[in-house]
């Protein structure tokens, strides 16, 4: 979301661009090896820090230089139940929910070879930024996906650990609807794949010493590169139910 974020924005015109390639065949995500190591608990604050990432500048609560509204919040109600909410500040920045393994007391990271599973409800209101991506020491971000509904049936893949980027449409990615997830982080080769469909693997991989934290969260569009919301919005949101992580 941040890092390589100018160069990704000089490839996005509304979602169009040389990136954007139709949905493939229907066909079965590849089955799991193992059982789960990691699975979310948003409640828990041993497992998830509130409000507060190093990937926003000193931390939070804001992150103007990424054309975001936001002002993150810890108040249990934007992230705990996993429906992230912003609402509408009087000061025209949006208070929205973000968790983070990153701090937490068990401080869990991601490992290259790890696969991530999650199934996210998308957001309906213009200015809406969801994303489920990964941190660690000002880098080592890959995003699971990220989604604005100007661009309704699409959604954004990214390696930015070394380059690869997809912008993936398909008819079944709309505003309000369910996706089921899964990111592949693999060493030579990171794979998504989206409600059973393989999407894109960027044959450029992570590595094999990389790990990173997680960060689920609700941003909010300035309105620079994605319309900022209506001025009659005042509130938005989208759910995740299920977030795991698989290491074979």
């Amino acid at each position: 979301m941040l890092t390589g974020l100018i160069d990704r924005l000089k490839r996005r015109r509304r979602g169009q661009g040389r990136d954007t390639v139709p949905a493939p065949s229907r066909a079965p995500a590849p089955p799991r090896t193992a059982s789960p190591v990691f699975t979310a608990d948003f409640r828990s604050p041993t497992q998830w820090v509130a409000g507060h990432s190093w990937a926003y500048p000193n931390g939070g609560p804001t992150n103007a230089g990424d054309n975001k509204l936001d002002h993150l919040v810890e108040d249990p109600a934007y992230s705990r139940s996993g429906v992230f909410r912003a609402t509408r500040r009087p000061d025209g920045k949006w208070n929205a929910g973000l968790l983070t393994t990153e701090g937490s007391a068990e401080g869990f990271m991601v490992r290259a070879g790890d696969i991530l599973e999650a199934r996210v409800k998308l957001p309906k209101e213009l200015g809406a930024w969801p994303a489920i991506w990964t941190w660690l020491d000002g880098g080592q971000e890959i995003d699971v996906f990220e989604y604005h509904p100007d661009n309704p049936d699409l959604l954004e893949l990214s390696n930015h650990v070394r380059g690869g980027h997809l912008y993936y449409r398909d008819p079944a990615i709309r505003p309000g609807e369910w996706v089921t997830l899964r990111t592949e982080f693999g060493a030579s080769s990171v794979v998504w794949s989206v409600n059973g469909v393989r999407a894109f693997a960027d044959r450029r991989g992570v590595g094999r010493s990389w790990r990173a934290h997680l960060i689920v969260n609700l941003s909010v569009c300035a309105g620079r590169y994605h319309p900022a919301p209506d001025r009659n919005v005042s509130e938005m949101s989208y759910t995740v139910s299920e977030l795991k992580v698989f290491r074979p």
